[in-house]
């Protein structure tokens, strides 16, 4: 299995959308990109942290690429808002991309470069080196599932 770091806004909808991607295999919702350890989901809304609402995903690259889950990424939020999505405002809510391999950056690179003229403004996703992910609380973990709510920003157009 492979995994991929993604922050596109409120992490719950993020994961849900990940989760109906074939060949996701797991989805986790956490922190990452801030210099807090162990950050709590108040600490991160404090806008202390630096951290940013992400989603850890372990995907089967015999089933789905890289390269598709980055597509996927982009069409799910609006990567020219600075630190916003919808009405969430915040660095915690930033979009970015922590690659894993030096192979995901350069695909994440080129993606953005091949999408940037689709759009009037700036594409602004942050691209940096994962480093710590931080698992968000039990109760954040498959929120839209267990509550049909919770969807925030994200547009539920079909993933194929």
């Amino acid at each position: 299995m492979e995994q991929a770091i993604f922050a596109a806004g409120c992490f719950w909808g993020v994961q849900y959308y990940f989760d109906q991607v074939p060949g996701v295999t797991s989805t986790i919702v956490g922190y990452t990109g801030g210099t807090t350890e162990d950050p709590t989901y108040e600490s991160v809304l404090s806008h202390a942290t630096g951290h940013a609402e992400a989603v850890l995903i372990e995907f089967d690259d015999s089933k789905v690429t890289y390269e598709t889950l980055v597509r996927q990424f982009f069409r799910m939020h609006n990567p020219t808002q600075l630190n916003r999505q919808g009405p969430d405002v915040g660095e915690n809510y930033r979009s970015a991309i922590f690659y894993v391999t030096d192979e995901q950056k350069e695909i994440a690179e080129k993606v953005i470069s091949e999408l940037q003229p689709k759009y009037s403004e700036p594409i602004v996703t942050e691209v940096t080196m994962s480093g710590p992910f931080y698992q968000a609380e039990d109760y954040h973990q498959k929120y839209t599932e267990k509550t049909g709510r919770g969807a925030c920003h994200v547009d539920y157009a079909p993933v194929n």
